[in-house]
């Protein structure tokens, strides 16, 4: 069993990313559904657990492997008449669905069997594909601006100038590094915007696309189990499994009929009834069972998510307590009242959600610096470059741990500085 799924290892080992790009929802798209699709696949095309797939009888009349490998490639059928509970009770018919037919019987066809492996690595790549697209329009620009401070916290205590490289992917910034990565955060928070308007709208198409990949899996396996997968929980549910026929013998027949026919000694043709042991439906049954469950729980998932992101929409530069709150959940600590104030009122919803995932990736104490940053930009839109004010901002940002005469100390020498910078320009 370990290595059958040994080629799933890699996605299932847990992978700490230092860039998170996307939401809850999307995780269970990508990450949970589409492994599971991936395992269910492994599953009904491995023998070692439930050896061949098909094997059928004829009474020696046809080669065991050439009726098997028949009967597999088309269709078997049940007869629909002989789905009577009352008459396997009573031993009149010893499975449902087999038993003798006549020529106007309506009988079901079962070929669906071949196809459950394709179509299930079919949805698992459907489910990763929002995702995939998602990524690609990204394109890592959350990744390009916050590398290396998820560690950044530790630079208090490094006073070396160099990076410091331990581990195939650990870099210990320097403060230095530090500082010239939070103005590039900030010079590009705002110059990000200019070319990429649609950022927020195509985060948010992605997520309606989740969520209508997911009606469309629902619908297709419907249509694929001959519509029998809409009812499959509630019946699955309502059954007692105390009799000789549930509610999965009528879409996952485990013994079905197939006919063979081939030419006699005289040129005749002549008709084998083979009665086939479905030993793969054993596994599908359970397969779309769980499914079914499952989508449930991943349309609600995703039915929330977009109201999430509707909620979001009416309330980013509506509500200064909703702003507070989201960003306090993404970034814990408190955060200056007037810079969300000034957040909430001027930023866009694309620059806001930017800003919001901005929050997630980065330290806490590093996010205020930078907030503070784009707020006093916002205060000062016709100040001079907002660069040279970073030492300023800093400070700001490093008041709560002086007293009153060093903070004196420290803006009368700012000032000092503005004005020889003025006097020289």
């Amino acid at each position: 069993m370990l290595n059958t799924f040994s080629v799933l290892s890699p996605h299932l080992k847990f992978k700490y990313k230092f860039v998170t790009i996307d939401n809850l929802g999307f995780k269970f798209h990508y990450r949970a559904t589409f492994i599971i699709l991936l395992v269910c696949t492994l599953l009904v095309t491995s023998r070692q657990y439930i050896g061949e797939h098909i094997r059928c009888i004829t009474g020696g009349s046809i080669p065991e492997h050439v009726i098997n490998t028949f009967c597999f490639f088309t269709t078997t059928f049940t007869v629909i008449r002989h789905y009577n509970e009352s008459l396997l009770q009573d031993g009149v018919l010893p499975h449902p669905g087999v038993g003798p037919m006549y020529t106007e019987d309506p009988v079901k066809h079962h070929a669906y069997y071949q196809w459950v492996p394709f179509i299930l690595f079919l949805q698992a790549l459907t489910f990763y594909a929002p995702h995939l697209l998602w990524r690609m329009n990204e394109g890592g620009r959350l990744k390009n601006l916050v590398d290396g401070l998820h560690m950044a916290h530790l630079t208090e205590h490094y006073t070396a100038k160099a990076n410091l490289t331990f581990g195939p992917k650990c870099t210990l910034l320097s403060q230095d590094t530090v500082d010239a990565k939070l103005r590039t955060v900030k010079r590009e928070f705002s110059n990000h915007f200019m070319v990429q308007r649609h950022w927020a709208s195509r985060h948010i198409f992605c997520e309606v696309l989740n969520l209508l990949n997911c009606i469309l899996q629902i619908v297709f396996t419907n249509i694929f189990l001959g519509r029998k997968f809409w009812n499959l929980g509630p019946s699955f549910i309502e059954e007692d499994f105390t009799g000789k026929m549930d509610v999965l013998d009528t879409v996952f027949p485990k013994v079905t009929k197939c006919h063979f026919y081939k030419y006699g000694p005289t040129g005749s043709i002549q008709k084998h009834d083979a009665l086939c042991i479905m030993a793969l439906n054993v596994i599908n049954e359970k397969i779309f069972t769980f499914l079914w469950f499952w989508y449930l729980v991943l349309f609600c998932v995703s039915v929330l998510a977009i109201l999430w992101r509707m909620l979001t929409l009416i309330l980013h530069n509506r509500s200064y307590k909703f702003t507070a709150l989201i960003l306090s959940f993404a970034s814990p600590g408190r955060l200056n009242p007037q810079d969300v104030e000034i957040i909430t009122k001027r930023l866009r919803f694309t620059e806001w959600l930017f800003l919001y995932y901005l929050a997630k990736n980065m330290d806490a104490h590093l996010f205020r610096k930078v907030l503070r940053q784009i707020t006093d930009e916002m205060r000062h839109p016709n100040g001079d470059d907002q660069d040279s004010h970073h030492g300023i901002d800093t400070v700001d940002g490093d008041m709560d741990d002086m007293d009153d005469s060093d903070i004196a100390m420290v803006k009368m020498r700012y000032e000092d500085d503005q004005k020889n910078c003025h006097k020289k320009a």
